[in-house]
């Protein structure tokens, strides 16, 4: 698997990762766990982005 894919993998779950713990911190009243879901999800983007960046610059 091209290191590209694998950045856009790892990003969308660390995504999906994040907004489950963001909603879940919502819910229950802890902005801890909504902070650290917020930052995941940010965290996995960014990660997504490179591997798209990566994608473009392959050859």
């Amino acid at each position: 698997m091209k290191s590209s894919t694998r950045d856009r993998a790892k990003g969308r779950v660390r995504e999906a990762k994040g907004s489950v713990k963001e909603k879940a911190g919502r819910a229950i009243g802890n902005p801890n766990l909504a902070d650290r879901g917020t930052s995941e999800k940010v965290g996995g983007k960014i990660q997504r982005k490179v591997g798209e960046v990566k994608r473009v610059f392959e050859d």
